[in-house]
């Protein structure tokens, strides 16, 4: 079979797409079919412990709002595994794990015949959703074009969601008057599996997210599934331009994590994670989830609607739901940005909060005549505002706005918000209505209210920017006097975009000044000096501090970078640090990523398989060029993008010094620009850097090195004793 099912270009993008919105189907059909099943009589009879229609007690009110709300503590559950294992398993694998668990909790909940039972499978269902949703919006961010991203995302993470949704209750609705009783509610909730299914089959001959491979080391992979997604030959220049994008995030925040989630210096990984993260409780403190989940009851309950009455309404509202959708996917990334339509969707549900209130009041407690229609008008218009301004927009936000390299566990962290604050709404919710009944809708209005302020002043526009441009705009907003949590506002707003509006701007990434200025990793320097005025500069530091240029690590001149960036750094719009300030930041980044390098495990594994080689580097002259100067050049191909790694033996032969060896290459390299750590991995020096500095650090970490086998060697020492007894082991068998 062709790879990809022989799909390359737009064919192999819209396979992804549909694949996600097939993931993001499930979770809208799972959060509706029990809404429309709680007024379906042959449910209620089976349960009876949620029936909050005929029995409006407090205790069936909990039970109702505990068995609701279990399906969203295992999403929650899963969200956060998802912080720690997503980038291990990759975004593909970690989408097929969670498949395959909600398969398994939805089977266990079909072929329920105890309250118990049912309450497991709800659980183990909404663990595995959680997966999903928590991976979804960033495996298909990664693999989309920046122009199409909004528009892309709105799909599946709004239409196919409210899609699901309505598909749930006309379920319900539909089966409800079949004359088997326990097939009315166990066909609805089967029915949900064979999307999963679908989607399980396709993703296991999908790519997986180029970005997730590069961050992994796996650059070939990268660069294949590139050029499929771009229907390009791999050596192309697009190819190459894109590849240089994502690895250029990756090298200046290579020495992040997990922790780095916590860092908030230029990267501003905190700063926008928070983003991130309360744009998902944003959505859900909206009170959507009132709607979605208890739509049916509501209108039963407090409109009056008999339960067949309520159950066509609530297919009607969810259909309208549905179409609603539709207007942000024309929208997003036409006429609209992502702030305005979230303070557009705020300020409509606010509105009709308070419309709502004011009729349940009416209708309550004066029954006039024709508020309970009027109710559930705002009770749709309020559908309608949260599916175009809030449905697709949270999770589209979130992968946005967060660096690749802490992507993964961001996301997940973010998504955990998402079902902490939605356990929190729908457990409370049956409770509320039981003991104020429609002054809970005042609580929404409020926090509707609360959220347009925050959006305008803290939130930054995203639209038309590819996930690197993002980058940028952060370290912008760091770097500028004032505070970064608001400048980035204005900055995203005065800042140009790469591509334009349509992605179709002629950009090279390659000669950019923000490539330049990354070149591995972060260096102020790089773009302008900051030496002492008086010192007269070279000819060749007087060109790259005027922005003419700069230099590749063996002193040739590359290509001039943009005009704009140069303009607005002669403005004062960024200050650069002292220089003494600058070597130090210098120092420490490289001392970090020489650090990081050193102990991840495919470092790691690295050194277990070399041990027994001789120290001797298969590197030629032409690998040891650096990657940018390589890349620059007319005969440009793929086998360039990285130098291949040393092998280093961890057990030299006889008589050979492996420190004196090792320090004097370390010299040597760091004079030409290029550091080797002890595992053999490569990084190239940017301009600015301390040579001697970095070969101290070279010859620091070979000292240690030899000071670790010299005490292995000497006898009587622990280590020795350790390594004898194996030797001695192998020696009598």
């Amino acid at each position: 079979m062709a790879r990809y099912l022989g799909l390359r270009g737009k064919s192999l993008g819209t396979a992804i797409s549909t694949v996600c919105g097939l993931c993001f189907l499930c979770f809208g059909y799972a959060q509706g079919v029990l809404g429309g099943l709680l007024t379906v009589p042959a449910f209620l009879e089976k349960f009876p412990q949620l029936d909050n229609i005929n029995n409006t007690s407090f205790h069936n009110a909990r039970y109702q709002g505990i068995t609701v709300a279990t399906w969203n503590l295992g999403c929650f559950a899963s969200a956060i595994l998802t912080i720690f294992i997503g980038d291990v398993l990759g975004r593909r694998r970690t989408l097929l794990l969670g498949l395959a668990i909600w398969v398994i909790g939805e089977v266990i909940q079909c072929t329920s015949y105890s309250f118990d039972q049912f309450i497991a499978g709800r659980f183990i269902a909404g663990f595995g959703n959680g997966f999903n949703t928590a991976t979804v919006p960033a495996y298909q961010a990664e693999c989309v074009k920046s122009h199409r991203k909004g528009t892309i995302l709105m799909i599946s993470a709004g239409v196919f969601v409210a899609l699901g949704l309505a598909l749930s209750y006309w379920f319900s609705f539909a089966l409800a008057f079949i004359s088997n009783a326990s097939a009315s509610w166990r066909i609805p909730i089967a029915a949900q599996v064979i999307f999963a299914l679908v989607a399980f089959v396709v993703l296991l001959f999908l790519p997986e997210s180029p970005r997730w491979l590069i961050l992994t080391g796996r650059e070939q992979q990268a660069l294949e599934v590139l050029a499929a997604l771009n229907n390009e030959d791999i050596d192309g220049p697009e190819i190459r331009d894109e590849f240089l994008q994502i690895k250029d995030a990756i090298l200046i925040m290579a020495s992040g994590g997990a922790s780095s989630v916590k860092s908030n210096t230029e990267k501003r990984n905190l700063h926008r994670v928070v983003l991130a993260y309360f744009v998902q409780v944003f959505q859900q403190m909206s009170g959507i989830n009132l709607f979605l989940q208890y739509i049916a009851v509501m209108l039963a309950t407090q409109t009056s609607y008999t339960g067949w009455v309520a159950r066509l309404l609530a297919g009607c509202a969810a259909t309208e739901y549905f179409l609603a959708s539709f207007v942000a996917v024309v929208g997003i990334d036409r006429f609209w940005g992502r702030r305005s339509l979230m303070m557009f969707g705020a300020s409509g549900m606010c509105l009709c909060m308070v419309l709502l209130t004011v009729l349940l009041y009416l209708w309550q407690v004066h029954n006039v005549g024709g508020t309970n229609i009027a109710a559930t008008v705002f009770l749709f218009a309020f559908a309608t505002f949260f599916a175009i301004g809030w449905q697709g927009m949270a999770w589209l936000y979130q992968v946005e706005v967060v660096p690749l390299r802490i992507r993964g566990p961001a996301n997940a962290l973010s998504t955990s918000a998402n079902w902490l604050i939605n356990f929190l709404v729908v457990f409370i919710t049956p409770i509320a209505f039981h003991s104020i009944g429609y002054k809970t809708y005042i609580i929404f209005a409020c926090t509707n209210c609360a959220i347009v302020p925050l959006i305008y002043f803290f939130y930054p526009e995203t639209a038309y920017r590819s996930l690197e441009e993002v980058d940028k705009i952060f370290h912008i907003a760091n770097e500028c006097p004032g505070n970064p949590w608001l400048n980035v506002v204005k900055i995203a707003k005065q800042e140009p975009l790469w591509f334009g509006r349509k992605g179709n701007l002629p950009f090279d990434y390659e000669k950019s000044d923000w490539h330049k200025r990354h070149m591995d990793f972060q260096s102020d320097t790089t773009l302008r000096s900051s030496r002492d005025k008086s010192t007269p500069p070279s000819s060749e530091e007087e060109s790259v501090s005027k922005g003419y240029g700069t230099t590749s690590p063996e002193g040739t001149r590359l290509s001039s970078p943009g005009e704009g960036r140069a303009s607005r750094l002669e403005e004062g719009r960024i200050s650069n640090p002292s220089s003494a300030a600058s070597q130090r930041r210098l120092n420490k980044d490289l001392t970090n990523f020489l650090g990081a390098a050193d102990n991840t495990k495919r470092d790691r594994k690295s050194r277990r398989q070399s041990r027994g080689k001789s120290f001797t580097s298969t590197k030629s002259a032409k690998s040891e060029r650096s990657i940018y100067s390589s890349h620059s050049a007319n005969t440009w191909q793929v086998g360039d993008l990285v130098p291949p790694s040393l092998r280093i033996s961890s057990r030299p032969g006889s008589g050979y010094s492996a420190r004196t060896a090792a320090s004097e290459r370390a010299r040597e390299d760091a004079s030409r620009g290029v550091v080797r750590t002890s595992s053999g991995r490569v990084t190239y020096l940017p301009d600015g850097m301390d040579v001697n500095f970095a070969a101290s650090v070279a010859e620091g970490l070979a000292e240690s090195a030899d000071r670790l086998r010299r005490s292995v060697e000497r006898p009587g020492s622990s280590r020795s004793r350790a390594m004898q007894g194996p030797r001695e082991a192998g020696r009598g068998a």
